[in-house]
């Protein structure tokens, strides 16, 4: 399949069980094993996902939310995602095995079999539901379940080796928990976490085309037309700030709305203003044509986790200043 003059082929899958033992999966040592099924749920990315739930759950109580009810959001989100992060290596089993950023994912190793992690993954996916539904309410649950489904099948199994538009429409599963957070409290929706769900959609483009910048190479290894695959330096970068603009402009409708005040406001300038400013220094560099470490893309990446953060803080301390 050729896209934009790049062409894509199948990529076949590489046995698991790599790391030079003939041992199976489950005769693996105990300790070894817990770790890697933590890791099949990706700790580090369900952090992010819990730092926009949390803060709206305050904005929608107006104050301090009820702490058993956080606990079990939290839990019933991580075991959401979790599932879905699992489910996710196990369709990409393949790629990721001739991917050096993923090249130490259990399945590669082969700490854990296929059919563990599938199970595994549709465990995480059945509870997390039924949790959500039995002790928060069930329009978080059908939100959650949503978010796993699209990530899973829309975005891992549709989007992301067919698309250069992957990130852009794939990213609404990581959209979904402040509409979750939001509805754990109110057993509802609001304009409120509409909004803050368009800001982490148009937040993730950006946020995550630096990262496929600097590891493009590992992407056009196996067909998966990222856009930096597919686009100079200076078009993706052109598309960083066209997103970046609009994802400021909208975390700034919040105030008008009536949901936020003065503090919010003050950060969301501050964080957005600085992104900016990195984000067009980022353009001006691959307009120069720089390459290498000298384009500091991952300058804009790890600011992107800042400014998240720093702008959903915001977001649950604000009630507490008005």
């Amino acid at each position: 399949m050729s896209l934009s003059g790049v062409r894509v082929t199948a990529v076949e899958s590489r046995p698991a069980g790599v790391i030079g033992t003939s041992q199976s999966p489950s005769h693996r040592p105990i300790g070894a094993r817990v770790k890697a099924f933590v890791a099949l749920t990706k700790p580090r990315i369900i952090e992010l996902l819990l730092i926009t739930t949390v803060p709206v759950m305050f904005l929608a109580q107006q104050g301090v939310p009820d702490l058993q009810l956080v606990l079990l959001t939290c839990l019933g989100g991580y075991l959401s995602a979790g599932g879905a992060n699992a489910l996710n290596m196990y369709i990409d089993r393949d790629i990721d095995a001739l991917m050096d950023r993923t090249s130490q994912r259990p399945l590669v190793t082969g700490m854990v079999g296929p059919r563990e992690c599938l199970a595994f993954g549709i465990t995480l996916a059945v509870v997390s539901t039924l949790l959500f539904g039995l002790t928060v309410n069930w329009l978080s649950a059908w939100l959650s379940l949503g978010a796993l489904l699209f990530y899973v099948v829309v975005y891992t199994m549709i989007l992301k080796r067919r698309t250069s538009q992957n990130i852009v429409w794939g990213g609404i599963a990581g959209c979904m928990p402040v509409l979750i957070g939001w509805s754990a409290v109110t057993d509802s929706l609001s304009w409120a976490p509409v909004v803050l769900f368009l800001v982490i959609f148009f937040w993730t483009p950006p946020h995550y085309w630096p990262l496929s910048m600097k590891v493009k190479d590992d992407y056009a290894r196996v067909g998966v037309p990222m856009l930096p695959v597919i686009a100079s330096n200076k078009v993706v970068a052109k598309q960083i700030v066209a997103y970046s603009w609009v994802m400021v402009a909208v975390s700034l409708l919040l105030t008008p709305l009536g949901y936020t005040g003065w503090f919010y406001t003050a950060v969301a300038l501050a964080a957005g203003g600085w992104w900016l400013w990195e984000a067009h220094a980022l353009l001006n560099r691959a307009r120069s044509e720089v390459t290498g470490g000298k384009l500091k893309e991952m300058r804009l990446f790890h600011w992107s986790i800042t400014y998240v953060s720093l702008l959903f803080v915001a977001v649950a301390v604000d009630p507490f200043l008005r």
